[in-house]
C-alpha cells in the first residue's frame, strides 16, 4: 500500500476553483433568465388573445340566441347566468359557472356598444400593467 500523506492537498477543490465555477454559473443565469422571462410574458399575451377570441365566440352564440350582445351593465356575467330581459337565452355559455380571468388574474373589460369604430363590442384584457382608466397595454378583440 502506498503512502498518501503528500497527496492531501489534491483531495478537494480550492476556494479559487469554487469561485470560478460560481462566477460562470452566475453569468449563464444572467444571460438565460431575461430571455426566459420575455418568453413567459409573450406566452401570456398569446393566451390572452386566444381567450378573448374564445369568449368572443361565446358572445356571438349569445347574440344568435338572444338577438343582441349583452349590455355593458349585464357584462360577461350574462354568459353565465340569465339576464332578466334575455328572451331566448340558452346558456350557460361558459363552463364552470364563472367568468374567467385573464392570464394576469384581472377581469376582462367588456363594453357594448363599442367605443372603437368598426367593432360591435369591446372585449379587452387589461394586460400585465392593469392601470385603471388607461388603455395602455390592453389586449382587445380584433
Amino acid at each position: 500500500m502506498r503512502n498518501r500523506v503528500g497527496n492531501d492537498r489534491e483531495a478537494g477543490f480550492t476556494l479559487l476553483e469554487l469561485l470560478v465555477v460560481i462566477a460562470i454559473l452566475g453569468l449563464l443565469i444572467g444571460m438565460v433568465a431575461p430571455a426566459a422571462l420575455r418568453q413567459l410574458g409573450s406566452a401570456k399575451a398569446s393566451i390572452g388573445r386566444q381567450s378573448i377570441e374564445r369568449i368572443g365566440g361565446m358572445l356571438d352564440i349569445y347574440k344568435l340566441d338572444v338577438g343582441s350582445y349583452p349590455t355593458t351593465d349585464e357584462g360577461l356575467e350574462a354568459l353565465v347566468s340569465k339576464p332578466t330581459e334575455a328572451a331566448g337565452w340558452n346558456g350557460p355559455y361558459i363552463k364552470g359557472g364563472k367568468v374567467p380571468l385573464d392570464p394576469w388574474n384581472h377581469a376582462y373589460v367588456y363594453r357594448y356598444p363599442s367605443n372603437r369604430t368598426d367593432h360591435e363590442y369591446d372585449l379587452c384584457s387589461p394586460g400585465p400593467s392593469a392601470r385603471n382608466g388607461s388603455d395602455d397595454g390592453m389586449i382587445c378583440n380584433p
